[in-house]
């Protein structure tokens, strides 16, 4: 057993103190060279780093499937902010609460049982999936998703039309893989981002810096689409942020979205 998971970072940060993980600059193509921070650079090799500004941690995923991952057993990534846990943080301290992090002795045991880890699935409660997007991002880039899975990929369409009525799914680009389903997600969904990319262009949808970043948003919602599609067992771990969430933020720009139609501005 080798697992790796992959910290997409684009700042310094406070990262765990274990073998388990693997510290990736996201975005490196586009980063001030002299940025000191102790990372891997994503813009090594095959690689999509100038893409980070809209494919956001997928640049990290990307480098993986493309540079290392023959040489592990699972891939994994996180980011800086989220990591998966099996203890719940007792201090409000940032390098307290790292402490709760999956650690390689943890994986190594989950692994034994389970060949994809995933975060425990977040609940929206009172809409769909589908109708959150609408709500809070621009709906025209998860619009021409659908078009290209019903074109592309027939069998994973049912999964994709179930958006509109599903309320829960695994979100955060979080996971930890057996290499081969690794690979094989990796091949599915890069080819529809980039087709995606096309089909944008074409429209000429333009959006703002935090809108155009859609397509590691939509990835979030394509990753259910594929396990499930598949038929894929999975065991789910609780995830936590070393700097704890503002929900009262968070909270107040659903209900916006939700009954002003105000749309999101920034990442909570």
């Amino acid at each position: 057993m080798n697992p790796i998971i992959l910290i997409a970072l684009h700042k310094k940060s406070i990262i765990p103190d274990d073998s388990l993980y693997l510290p990736v600059l996201a975005g490196a193509a586009s980063h001030d060279k002299n940025l000191s921070i102790k990372a891997q650079p994503d813009n090594t090799g095959s690689n999509i780093s100038k893409k980070n500004p809209y494919f956001c941690e997928l640049t990290v995923m990307y480098w993986a499937w493309k540079n290392i991952s023959s040489k592990y057993s699972h891939i994994g990534l996180c980011h800086y902010r989220r990591y998966f846990s099996i203890r719940k943080p007792l201090s409000m301290k940032q390098d307290k609460r790292l402490l709760s992090v999956l650690k390689r002795e943890d994986a190594n045991k989950l692994l034994k049982t389970s060949d994809i880890i995933l975060p425990r699935k977040r609940n929206y409660y009172i809409e769909s999936l589908f109708d959150h997007y609408a709500h809070t991002l621009h709906i025209e880039p998860l619009e021409l998703t659908g078009e290209i899975i019903k074109e592309k990929y027939k069998k994973y369409y049912p999964e994709f039309d179930r958006l509109h009525k599903r309320k829960s799914a695994h979100m955060f680009n979080m996971f930890i893989m057996r290499k081969d389903f690794f690979d094989d997600y990796c091949k599915w969904l890069f080819d529809i981002l980039f087709e995606l990319e096309v089909r944008v262009k074409e429209l000429n949808l333009k959006y703002n810096a935090f809108h155009s970043r859609f397509y590691g948003r939509i990835s979030e919602l394509l990753l259910d689409i594929y396990i499930n599609t598949e038929k894929l067992a999975y065991t789910e771990l609780p995830v936590f942020s070393p700097k704890p969430t503002n929900w009262i933020k968070k909270g107040s720009s659903f209900l916006l979205a939700k009954i002003a139609k105000k749309k999101y501005s920034k990442s909570f």
